[in-house]
C-alpha cells in the first residue's frame, strides 16, 4: 500500500471523527458510534503506517549510522 493512499484513509477517518464528535454534541444517534469506528480506522492506518516506515530499507540505513 502505497502511503498516499494510508493518508486519504486517515483523513477520512479524521472527517469520522469530527462528524462523530458533532453528533455526540447535537446528541443526533449514531455519535459514538461513528466515534469508535474512526478510532479503528485510524488505529489500523497507525499500525500499517509504522509497518511501512520500519520495512524500508533506507529508514534500516539511517538506523545503521
Amino acid at each position: 500500500m502505497k502511503v498516499k493512499h494510508l493518508i486519504a484513509i486517515y483523513l477520512f477517518a479524521f472527517t469520522l471523527m469530527i462528524l462523530g464528535a458533532l453528533f455526540k454534541i447535537m446528541h443526533w444517534p449514531y455519535g459514538p458510534e461513528l466515534l469508535t469506528i474512526s478510532t479503528a480506522i485510524k488505529t489500523v492506518v497507525a499500525i500499517l503506517a509504522i509497518y511501512k516506515v520500519l520495512s524500508t530499507d533506507k529508514f534500516k540505513e539511517f538506523l545503521n549510522m
